[in-house]
This record gives C-alpha cells, sequence and structure tokens, in this order.
C-alpha cells in the first residue's frame, strides 16, 4: 500500500518541520510543534519525535525551557529547501501558524512574573508590550502568592482594561480619590 499524505520520508519530515519553525513566531513547544505538523497524513508522533531529536543534535534546532527554535543554520537549510515541500502543504502550515503566532506573539506582549516574599507575601510584576516597547510594567505586592495569581490570570486576560483605566485616571489629572 501506497504511503498517505505528502511527506513519505524522514527528509521530507525534516523539511516541513523547518518549514513550521521559520515561520513560526518564536519557540514553539513540542506539542504546538506536533498538532502544526499533522497537516499532512504523512506525519506521525512517533516519526517526528525522532526527526525533531535528530535536528536538535544537529544544531538545525535548539531546545530552551521545554521550547523549540530554529537556529540560523537550520534557518539557511529551510531557505535552501522550502520549495521543495509541496505547495498545500505549505499552505496548510500557513494556516495553522495563523492561530500559534498570535498566541505567542500576545504571550510575548503580556507577562507576568511572581516572587514569593519571606514574609508569605508575593511581588508581582506585570508588563505590557507592543511590538517594540514596553507600555506597562507595574510590580505590586500581593497579600499572598495565591492572591498574586489571581491578579495575574486577571491581567493575562484583559492587560489592555488595566493600561486603559490607568491612563484615564492620569488623564483625569491625577485625582485617585473616588468622587461622590
Amino acid at each position: 500500500m501506497a504511503p498517505v499524505g505528502f511527506i513519505q520520508d524522514e527528509l521530507d519530515l525534516k523539511l516541513l518541520v523547518l518549514y513550521i519553525m521559520s515561520k513560526a513566531a518564536g519557540p514553539i513547544t513540542f506539542h504546538q510543534l506536533l498538532e502544526l505538523a499533522l497537516c499532512d497524513a504523512g506525519v506521525d508522533y512517533f516519526s517526528l519525535t525522532q526527526a525533531v531529536d535528530h535536528m536538535a543534535a544537529t544544531g538545525q534546532l535548539s531546545l530552551e525551557d521545554g521550547r523549540y527554535s530554529i537556529t540560523d543554520r537550520g534557518r539557511r537549510n529551510s531557505e535552501i529547501c522550502e520549495n521543495s515541500l509541496p505547495f498545500s502543504v505549505r499552505k496548510r502550515c500557513d494556516e495553522n501558524l495563523v492561530k500559534v503566532n498570535d498566541a505567542l506573539r500576545r504571550e510575548a506582549q503580556v507577562q507576568t512574573s511572581l516572587s514569593p516574599n519571606e514574609d508569605g507575601t508575593a511581588t508581582l510584576r506585570l508588563t505590557l508590550n507592543d511590538l517594540t516597547t514596553p507600555l506597562l510594567h507595574l510590580e505590586l505586592l500581593a497579600p499572598t502568592p495565591e492572591q498574586g495569581e489571581r491578579w495575574a490570570g486577571a491581567f493575562r486576560a484583559g492587560p489592555e482594561e488595566l493600561y486603559l483605566l490607568i491612563t484615564k485616571r492620569l488623564e483625569e489629572g491625577g485625582d485617585f480619590h473616588e468622587t461622590k
């Protein structure tokens, strides 16, 4: 029986991985890479695992904090071989990458960190960036780490709202007392 899909062998799979990684907006997890690579019926988990491990060992991909990124060597190889990948596969990858890249960009723009303090409180750092510039960097003392986690979650869900609220209050002349 003939193989299914355009991805027929290890080389095809590596070309697909390089293509995906070169188009990703930032480092991605293996799970994200798997979901993107499954755009072709010729891809399976075990083959992808072997290909990614080999590509990391040969310096085409790097792994840091559980996320893969393409190296300069991998990017050069991708540019040379990109047209070897069927157009229909590239198109499906590009369509699937839209959602992943949006999430990666959002993750880069909205950052939180929480540091526990010796007294049981926690320091929460909230950052909102646009594409090139930090818009907001706020550091708060949370009464407990759990409260800090809740605040961080609320910030990640709507950082623009906090930014607009702060700038609106500042525009009003800095009168932070509630008027009745």
